[in-house]
């Protein structure tokens, strides 16, 4: 297990770019979205977990800070760190990367693992808490980021 775990590059369609020239601030969220997908499938948590476990994973709670602008046609990485986790949660962080190195919106989440003939929140099989766990272990050494946790307000002097 990568630490942390970097999506394949994810180009910026045109469709998703605002009348201001950049990225509008939705698709950062379809960005981190499909860039952990590709750690679904590792983790077991694919379409067709879905399909023939008729569970799936929600975000209960995610915050984005939006640090730098990309453009039309940028290849970006997205990052995801496992903070922590139980049988039916897990805590998370991640970055959308530019390929010059900088980071352009990083973002921290609550997931729940779903039972859909619910929906109801409801433990993960062994085998995908197993996986879970490796990715912790492989995580453990990552510094927890400097923002995870951080309140959002205006600060008063």
């Amino acid at each position: 297990m990568d630490a942390p775990f970097r999506s394949s590059p994810i180009a910026v369609r045109p469709e998703w770019i605002d009348y201001n020239g950049h990225l509008n601030m939705a698709y950062y969220n379809v960005l981190f979205d499909t860039g952990v997908d590709q750690l679904w499938e590792v983790l077991g948590f694919g379409p067709d977990y879905r399909d023939t476990h008729n569970h799936t994973t929600f975000i209960a709670e995610f915050h984005v800070r939006y640090l730098r602008e990309v453009h039309e046609g940028d290849q970006l990485t997205v990052t995801y760190q496992l903070l922590d986790h139980d049988e039916k949660r897990f805590h998370f962080y991640q970055e959308i990367l530019h390929p010059d190195g900088w980071v352009s919106a990083s973002g921290e989440g609550l997931g729940l693992h779903i039972d859909m003939s619910g929906p109801r929140v409801a433990p993960m099989p062994e085998n995908i808490l197993a996986n879970f766990r490796a990715l912790k272990k492989a995580h453990e050494a990552l510094p927890i980021p400097a923002t995870v946790g951080q309140p959002i307000g205006i600060k008063r002097k």
